[in-house]
């Protein structure tokens, strides 16, 4: 059966981006790679989840209404008192929400990277089996309140 292996992301400063997705996300870094310009971390499924090339100054992600890459989420708990501690530490580290919201089947908090890559971290709703019914997905999008 398919996975996802891992995401690869262009980064201006290597070190700024792997203390967000250290700190903020909960990665591990699992060592550089091309002479330091790269760092490989992980949530601990696989090696790795997650590789960071650092490029320099280059244009950053495109916004608004485009082809390609939205967002990555990233499941980091399975509580919402682990989202909610989560949203404490983000602010707490001083990163700026998005937004947050109630997708029936999880929960989620919305923010950027340093490069202005959108990031979702959510927490799945326990009491939703996906697997043994889809209704879940004609639900609209709630606020969601934490």
């Amino acid at each position: 059966m398919p996975e996802l292996g891992h995401v690869v992301l262009y980064v201006r400063e290597l070190q700024r981006s792997v203390d967000f997705y250290t700190h903020v996300v909960g990665l591990t870094p699992q060592g550089n790679i091309f002479n330091d310009r790269a760092t490989m971390l992980s949530g601990g499924r696989t090696h790795h989840e997650l590789l960071l090339i650092e490029v320099g100054d280059a244009p950053g992600p495109l916004q608004g209404r485009r082809v390609g890459l939205y967002h990555i989420a990233w499941k980091i708990g399975e509580s919402l008192d682990v989202l909610r501690e989560t949203k404490r530490r983000v602010l707490e580290l001083g990163h700026k929400l998005d937004g947050q919201s109630d997708h029936t089947v999880s929960q989620s908090l919305y923010l950027r990277d340093p490069d202005g890559n959108e990031v979702e971290l959510f927490v799945d709703d326990p009491t939703v089996d996906w697997r043994a019914s889809k209704a879940w997905m004609e639900q609209p999008v709630k606020p969601l309140k934490l």
